[in-house]
């Protein structure tokens, strides 16, 4: 028997307790498991460690690298997250609606869990936390399977969680990993019908796809993240200024980071030029358009598949436009329905922005970085789902769980 399939069979089994535990059982055992990992972290730093040195040795970009480091501080926030879970309501058992039919049937919708959730992602090793909290909460299994660079750090993680589990009411075995590093694990998991509910894929592009072309087990897609910030003309400058540094700048690695910039003409002609300087300044590649490069002849020219790229580092693409319907013709060709910002003063141009643009979080005055599970205050995210079934954007605890319909009858037979 595989590892892949063993493990399922673990997870699947464990669903029976689960189901069973109340919320003061789950939110225990999430507090344990933030103490322990906050008892651990010079362990769980040290693994990370040769996950780092690992990633140096092979090449591996500082976009990457960003992703996959693990300090003190990013380990508090994952414990945080653990804890902020642990306060949230639990949506299992929620009554959604209830009917009373004409012939007495009593129909009541709830919340339960899904069941066994698979987990396939790559560099970050806090997804490893994030999902065996939010899963474990609503009472569904769990089946990570982490990318390669994460090696060691994910496995020392899941000894510490599995660690604070055996001291709680929840099973061990609803939490698991799969370690094989090679590809024929992932292509394991996503056939695997009857153990595995649903499949949640967390990284680029090529990964996503991977799994949603691929998988007979259902699929939540989680989208990359070609994010637009569009600069009106009525833009308070200094606002603008830094919602646009802060969308690029602050962690060009994640996926609700700004890959292109769009800037009206007439703010373009009197700021741009500054701005880009910031730009610069910030060690970021500005691509640009005929027009921008006018402006700023430091930019590189624009490829045609750069629009469509999600750089997931510090390379900027900018593109000046005439106005609102040129900025929302670009997003609708080249968006990934993630997340989409434009910064205005004009009343009518951001109701339109927001009502008009198909995307999972579209901002007015706000940069596209609070796209994100803690942020929206959901404590932790499975991931930000770009599709419009089930779940859409930041997923928090509700998005983890399915409906069940309970018919309670006094004799009732269909005619």
């Amino acid at each position: 028997m595989s590892e892949v399939i063993e493990k399922a069979k673990l997870a699947k089994h464990a669903t029976r307790i689960l189901g069973n535990l109340t919320t003061e059982q789950k939110n225990e055992a999430l507090l344990l498991m933030a103490d322990a990992l906050m008892t651990e972290q010079a362990s769980i730093i040290q693994a990370n460690r040769l996950d780092l040195q690992s990633g140096r040795d092979k090449g591996t970009s500082s976009s990457l690298l960003d992703r996959l480091a693990l300090d003190e501080k990013r380990i508090e926030a994952m414990a945080e997250g653990l804890r902020q879970i642990a306060d949230l309501p639990d949506p299992v058992g929620d009554q959604l609606e209830e009917i009373t039919r004409p012939n007495g049937l009593k129909i009541k919708k709830i919340r339960v869990p899904i069941g066994v959730v698979g987990i396939i992602y790559e560099a970050r090793p806090n997804v490893t936390v994030d999902a065996a909290g939010l899963c474990l909460k609503t009472g569904n299994a769990v089946v990570l399977r982490g990318g390669s660079a994460a090696l060691h750090s994910n496995e020392r993680i899941i000894e510490v969680l599995h660690a604070a589990l055996r001291r709680s009411s929840i099973p061990a075995e609803a939490l698991q990993i799969i370690m094989d590093p090679d590809r024929s694990s992932v292509d394991e998991m996503l056939k695997l019908n009857g153990l595995l509910d649903v499949l949640i894929p967390r990284g680029g592009a090529s990964l996503i796809q991977t799994v949603v072309k691929n998988a007979t087990v259902p699929v939540i897609e989680t989208g990359a993240g070609v994010c637009h910030t569009f600069i009106d003309e009525t833009a308070i400058p200094e606002m603008a200024i830094q919602i646009a540094i802060n969308a690029k700048v602050q962690r060009p690695s994640v996926c609700n980071s700004m890959e292109t910039l769009l800037v009206h003409e007439a703010f373009a002609a009197k700021y741009l030029p500054a701005l880009a300087e910031l730009f610069i300044s910030a060690s970021v590649e500005l691509r640009g358009d005929e027009y921008s490069r006018a402006l700023v002849p430091a930019m590189k020219q624009a490829a045609a598949e750069d629009w469509d790229t999600e750089y997931g580092d510090y390379i900027l693409n900018v593109k000046v436009v005439q106005g609102l319907d040129e900025a929302l013709e670009h997003i609708r060709r080249h968006g990934t329905m993630h997340s989409e910002c434009i910064v205005t003063e004009n009343a009518a141009h951001a109701r339109r922005f927001m009502q008009d643009v198909d995307a999972a979080a579209v901002y007015h005055n706000a940069s596209t970085r609070f796209t994100d599970g803690f942020e929206f205050g959901f404590g932790a995210e499975i991931g930000i789902s770009t599709q419009k079934l089930h779940a859409r954007g930041p997923m928090g605890l509700p998005a983890l769980t399915s409906m069940k319909y309970r018919v309670y009858g006094s004799g009732q037979i269909r005619e």
